[in-house]
């Protein structure tokens, strides 16, 4: 039988939480931009280029770029959030005490395009609605 939450870690959870939605929609939208790049990089065979030669946004060979390669901080900037995401993933994962499982399935929302949007969604439904039963019991003892 799973663990429940303890109601004395609501508050912890509700930063959690915050921190948790930021992350994803970061990471959900930084990865989209990722798969933008690749299909700009692999099949386009070109850059994005920013403040190069050819103006302020550019899509440039690799090889010709002067200028600050876009795709490179795409690339640098989605790493890096993905292991915030995975962090604050943890964080509510063993906050809510959930299974292994779940917190897995979290963890692949910063690698499937567009899943981190719809994992966020129900995740964050499903503390809500835990949060508000938690505190429904304390305002009834008032």
């Amino acid at each position: 039988m799973p663990l429940s939450p303890k109601p004395s870690a609501a508050p912890r959870i509700r930063s959690a939480l915050k921190l948790y939605r930021v992350t994803s929609i970061i990471t959900g939208t930084f990865l989209l931009l990722l798969c933008l790049m690749m299909v700009f990089r692999y099949i386009l065979l070109v850059d994005i280029e920013l403040n190069g030669p050819e103006g302020f946004l550019a899509l440039t060979p690799k090889e010709m770029i002067t200028g600050i390669n876009l795709s490179q901080i795409i690339l640098i900037v989605h790493g890096w959030f993905y292991v915030l995401y995975l962090y604050s993933d943890f964080r509510l994962w063993s906050l809510m005490r959930w299974r292994f499982p779940r917190f897995l399935l979290i963890a692949l929302g910063g690698v499937i395009p567009l899943s981190s949007f719809f994992i966020e969604r129900s995740t964050h439904r499903e503390v809500e609605a835990w949060l508000a039963d938690v505190a429904e019991p304390a305002e009834v003892a008032s």
